[in-house]
């Protein structure tokens, strides 16, 4: 096993500098598209982005790089429950605001931040340690699993409230991938899978927006000016860009034609200005951070290291692929911005200190 001090997996860290220094063009490129609008601050917006989410994210990835491990762990649960009192303060009025139908955000003088993205990052450090404590009593132990439903039940119910079920399905994800690396048994894994989908048909069924989009994305043809109409523009946006795109800031759908240019409709901005190769070196650099940070998990010393790295990992990979599959009309709209590149200074900033964990488990891998 590498010692303290070794370094850390640099193939990964290029990865993610990479990602996020493209994605700042993307977003840059994508901005330009709400200079028509009067009531937003472009230059506010992209100096939010480059000043919190970059020059603030780049030394947290190495704050946390230094920081070992094992004392997140030590702490994994009083951050779940700091994350949980953070999330839940967006209910109270005149610190949580509401935006497009949501309760998400908390206002800190000039700038907002969503909790939930530190709510994502705080359930899979807190579960894997969990699921390292007692992984071989998932096996065994009916209590175990009570349990684990039990703790699930917080997060997920406060991310329903506000409503944010978006992230409740790429939390799900991540925690069920952490559940395969842990070896727990299949026969439990199906019965967790079965159990979440019949949770998430119940919740689909309970909320009126969730079934629209659903109906959208079976009947797209169907009220294209209405329901219909961000899916159809995400279609003609994405295709327009054929082979080699318009170019760099040329694209023209950012321009009053997507609600969300430097949301979750970004991908179709890529698509529109880079064309088919520059969407495939994205989800190529994507892929590229996926097999890299699960190579780190496969090596990691331990199983809360192994577990930890995958589920930070698969929460980025599941958002990653939600949204592109959004923008291509493999998945009905959910409203999930792209890692790296949407709009979130803060949401950058936590999935950079996020991966700095991951680099900091890279300098203790098992010599293969």
């Amino acid at each position: 096993m590498r010692g303290i001090g070794d370094k850390i997996d640099y193939f990964l860290l290029f990865i993610v500098i990479l990602l996020t220094v493209s994605g700042f063009f993307i977003f840059f490129s994508a901005s330009l598209g709400l200079l028509a609008r009067e009531s937003v601050n472009v230059n506010y917006i992209i100096s939010k982005q480059l000043i919190i989410g970059i020059g603030l994210g780049i030394p947290a990835m190495f704050f946390f790089s230094k920081i070992h491990y094992k004392y997140i762990k030590k702490y994994s649960i009083h951050f779940f429950i700091f994350a949980l009192i953070l999330s839940a303060l967006v209910f109270i009025p005149g610190v949580g605001f509401k935006a497009g139908g949501a309760v998400r955000w908390i206002a800190l003088g000039p700038i907002t931040l969503q909790p939930a993205e530190i709510l994502k990052v705080a359930t899979v450090i807190f579960f894997a340690s969990y699921l390292a404590n007692f992984r071989k009593d998932l096996d065994t132990h009916t209590y175990s699993w009570i349990a684990y439903i039990m703790l699930l039940i917080p997060p997920v119910a406060i991310l329903y409230k506000q409503p944010d079920i978006s992230t409740v399905l790429v939390m799900g994800a991540a925690t069920f991938s952490m559940f395969i690396a842990a070896g727990v048994k299949w026969k439990y894994i199906g019965i967790f899978a079965v159990v979440s989908l019949l949770a998430l048909s119940g919740v689909a069924f309970s909320k009126g927006y969730i079934q629209s989009r659903l109906s959208t994305y079976i009947h797209p043809g169907v009220d294209i000016k209405g329901d219909a109409y961000q899916s159809n523009q995400l279609l003609i946006t994405t295709g327009s860009g054929r082979v080699a795109g318009r170019g760099f800031g040329k694209g023209i759908q950012k321009f009053g034609h997507l609600p969300e240019p430097i949301g979750d409709s970004i991908f179709s901005v890529a698509s529109e200005e880079f064309g088919f190769l520059g969407s495939l070196f994205i989800v190529i650099l994507f892929i590229l951070l996926g097999w890299r940070g699960l190579f780190i998990s496969a090596r990691a010393p331990d199983y809360f290291s192994a577990l930890l790295v995958t589920g930070i990992i698969m929460l980025i990979l599941a958002q990653a692929f939600i949204n592109i599959s959004v923008n291509i009309g493999l998945f009905p709209t959910t409203g999930l911005p792209l890692p790296f590149i949407s709009h979130g200074g803060t949401a950058l900033l936590i999935l950079l200190a996020g991966l700095g964990i991951v680099l900091n488990v890279s300098k203790y891998m098992k010599k293969t």
